[in-house]
């Protein structure tokens, strides 16, 4: 897995002279005291450019929407601090001459009961309100912390911090987004089928390979070439191999190689890969442990082209920094309306695994031969908490509509192949339902986390898609 990266958001403190503005020069200094510890670059006025480095006249505004301008393409997201009542036009000034297209969270320090007095008294608790009334006016979306009042240096606000910094991560990382589709979508899978045009507005581009390119490629490169040497010794660092005939290999290589060098090209970040089952007649293997070994790196990869598929993998794993997989919502367990299968034949990422080895895919091999399938990652799911999230393209109506939620992958036993574990997901028969009312794909992006809400307000409120947060 990469390194995560180091984020930067801009600070508006909120001020009104009225109010005891000494709160506005000691609430600026703890939020930023907070923001460094938490490792968090800040752009933010100085004192010596407002007064207290704070925001109440249109002048500052001017001055704080320059500020951000100049650093936009660094900044991730905004916070406004509310130490005293605040100016909530000079707050809704200072980003709408900003123009910057990032979440906003607003917070708001509450008062002491001892302190009521007129030279310590905050009124953030109504303050807040009037800023978010402006900005609504505005036409400005923003967020709220869990609490309607709570201090920098609070346990609450260091688990909002959190969950709005993968919400930042989450907007960024879906506008401007660059997905690769290779090959077309197989016939037999209706399922997948989506809008480019409803993706390109919400600014996410689809750059297409035909298969044929990608085998046309893969006849061309030679055994020896850097590229397929260097791939090989990478997959067979990644999994076991023992009992894979070195000409499959040696095709999983070539076509690994081929996929980095066209995604490298064309700046792409993500990927959905034809499968089934031309790669398995015309090239001899299974995609899978490629898919993998991409994903595990934190380049999403779905099979059977599923491009609003591999859009929930990346939307969580942007989220949680951890690889995403996509997997079936496939069976029962049992008799327990809270537990199901999740399975494929399979591309999970090693990170999903209790243990993973290469084996041939068990279903495909009855068509067409268990010696052109060889490159699966088998191996059953292990433990943890689960995050699950599905996009999808609402053609008829012109809009992305998607769902998420949370639960966690059980310790239960299974016997069965390919790459699967049990979930446990509390009112899941109400998520079934829902997903088959509203025609939802069977494919679920899935990750180890608890980041669906962060997602869902990334998705809902800063890209404005149709969202529904699964609960029990």
């Amino acid at each position: 897995m990469t390194q995560k990266r180091k984020m930067t958001l801009g600070l508006i403190v909120g001020n009104r002279g009225f109010f005891p503005d000494h709160l506005a020069k000691s609430g600026r200094e703890e939020m930023l005291g907070v923001l460094a510890r938490a490792g968090i670059a800040v752009v933010a006025l100085t004192p010596e450019q407002s007064k207290y480095g704070a925001v109440e006249t249109y002048d500052e505004a001017v001055r704080c929407a320059e500020l951000f301008k100049a650093n936009g393409d660094a900044i991730d997201g905004v916070i406004v601090t509310l130490p005293n009542f605040g100016d909530e036009r000079a707050i809704a000034d200072a980003l709408r001459l900003s123009r910057l297209r990032v979440p906003v969270l607003v917070q708001a320090t509450p008062d002491t009961p001892s302190k009521m007095g007129i030279t310590h008294r905050r009124d953030s608790f109504c303050g807040k309100m009037s800023a978010c009334n402006n900005l609504r006016q505005y036409g400005i979306p923003y967020s709220l912390t869990s609490l309607h009042t709570e201090t920098p240096d609070s346990p609450e606000f260091t688990k909002d911090l959190d969950w709005f910094l993968a919400v930042c991560r989450v907007v960024k990382g879906l506008r401007n987004l660059r997905i690769g589709a290779l090959g077309a979508r197989p016939t037999a899978f209706n399922t997948v089928r989506y809008s480019e045009k409803l993706l390109e507005a919400s600014g996410i581009s689809v750059e297409t390979l035909d298969l044929s390119e990608v085998l046309g490629r893969i006849s061309r490169m030679k055994d020896a070439e850097p590229a397929a040497v260097a791939k090989l010794q990478t997959i067979q660092k990644y999994v076991a191999t023992s009992d894979i005939p070195q000409a499959a290999l040696l095709k999983m290589a070539k076509l690994g190689a081929v996929i980095d060098e066209w995604m490298k090209a064309t700046h792409l970040q993500i990927s959905a890969v034809q499968c089934w089952t031309s790669l398995e007649e015309n090239l001899g293997v299974v995609p899978c442990t490629v898919m993998s070994m991409m994903s595990d790196s934190l380049l999403s990869s779905a099979c059977e082209v599923d491009v609003c598929g591999v859009l929930g993998m990346h939307a969580l794993q942007l989220a949680s920094e951890t690889p995403s997989a996509l997997l079936d919502w496939n069976n029962n367990y049992g008799g327990d309306p809270n537990k199901a299968v999740c399975f494929h034949c399979s591309n999970l990422p090693k990170h999903f695994f209790k243990e993973v080895r290469m084996d041939y895919q068990a279903i495909i091999a009855g068509t067409v031969g268990k010696e052109n399938t060889f490159g699966t990652c088998v191996g059953q799911v292990k433990a943890g908490e689960m995050s699950f999230a599905r996009f999808s393209t609402d053609d008829t109506a012109g809009k992305i509509r998607g769902y998420t939620g949370s639960g966690r992958f059980t310790d239960d036993p299974l016997e069965t192949f390919g790459g699967a574990g049990v979930v446990e997901i509390p009112g899941l028969q109400k998520l079934l339902r829902y997903i088959c009312e509203n025609g939802f794909e069977h494919h679920v992006a899935a990750n180890f986390s608890r980041v669906a809400p962060a997602v869902h307000e990334a998705a809902a409120r800063y890209l404005g898609w149709d969202m529904y947060a699964h609960s029990a």
